[in-house]
């Protein structure tokens, strides 16, 4: 049976969202296994190479994303135990048999959970436990491209150079500007704009509206009988909004938002190229989750929401 490693990223950032990594290897003996390390001894280009190779070689891999908005809501210590067991929820998904557990530190986050008993944690078990290496780099490596696309949305801030962590350029960024929807308001550093209403109307980004319509079609496909298995799910090459399973069949829905619906449907966005975008997605993260393609059928699937209450108008299955 074989070990199971998870490891953080994104603990003492202002901004952006906290990363749990979860990694099952085939074979940790493997050559290319030699290569792995603790993240942060390894440069942006390497983590990137063995990001891939990761992807590509392990038994399974899964993230845990806690939002900035829910670590405000619930504390860091509960943020980090919720973000491993959401890891830990999309490793059960693919079905692939773990014995141990091993978590870097000192802290259990599965406490209190049916896998509480098959946790160890280990000190530097990053640098010194190959699946927990791995778990590590793919952590870091999705929540730093989480956050250079973020400075497209956020450009004032700089989360391109230093992904959210308290820099003195972030820190002159936060004095000129103030926070954004994406800063931890209940971090100390912040603090003092805790009262300032950072999602306020003329604040909010694109970005902001398209989360806040897939969180409503995420809620409207729950409510229908789904269970949703990633959210705003982003690799280097593709991105898709919600991945849900229902029955025997996985579901891949593009969410698409008009504020009016005087210019016709937000639907009418889902064009043949946009079509063969999603095609390519689906066959993607079901190359990568193998044993989701053996268990489910796929199917493409649009949700339209529209209006400032973002109320889910449709959701079609496109083939």
């Amino acid at each position: 049976m074989a070990i199971l490693g998870i490891d953080e990223v994104g603990r003492g950032p202002w901004a952006g969202p906290l990363v749990i990594g979860a990694v099952i290897l085939n074979d940790a003996t493997a050559s290319w296994c030699d290569d792995l390390a603790d993240s942060k001894q390894l440069t942006a280009k390497k983590r990137e190479v063995l990001n891939q190779v990761i992807l590509e070689n392990a038994a399974a891999v899964g993230l845990g994303w806690v939002s900035s908005k829910e670590l405000d809501q619930i504390g860091l210590s509960k943020s980090l135990a919720l973000a491993t067991r959401r890891a830990v929820k999309q490793i059960q998904i693919t079905k692939v048999p773990f014995s141990e557990i091993i978590i870097d530190g000192t802290i259990n986050f599965l406490t209190n959970t049916p896998f509480e008993n098959y946790v160890t944690t280990l000190k530097k078990a990053d640098a010194l436990i190959k699946e927990v290496s791995a778990a590590s780099i793919v952590a870091k490596v999705a929540r730093d491209n989480y956050m250079i696309n973020l400075a497209k949305d956020y450009p004032n801030y700089g989360f391109e150079k230093h992904v959210g962590y308290g820099t003195a350029l972030h820190r002159a960024a936060l004095k000129n500007y103030g926070p954004c929807p994406e800063h931890r308001l209940s971090f100390k550093p912040l603090a003092k704009f805790s009262d300032v209403k950072a999602e306020s109307k003329n604040n909010l980004t694109t970005k902001d509206l398209g989360n806040k319509a897939e969180t409503k079609v995420a809620e409207y496909l729950s409510s229908h009988g789904h269970e949703i298995i990633a959210r705003n799910y982003k690799t280097k090459f593709y991105e898709i909004d919600i991945v849900s399973i229902k029955d025997q069949t996985i579901y891949f829905t593009e969410v698409k938002y008009r504020k009016k619906q005087d210019r016709g449907t937000s639907l009418e966005q889902i064009t043949p190229q946009k079509l063969r975008q999603m095609k390519f997605a689906a066959e993607n993260f079901l190359h990568v989750f193998p044993s989701l393609a053996k268990k489910y059928s796929p199917v493409l699937a649009a949700a339209a929401v529209s209006g400032t209450n973002f109320n889910v108008d449709d959701w079609l299955i496109l083939n």
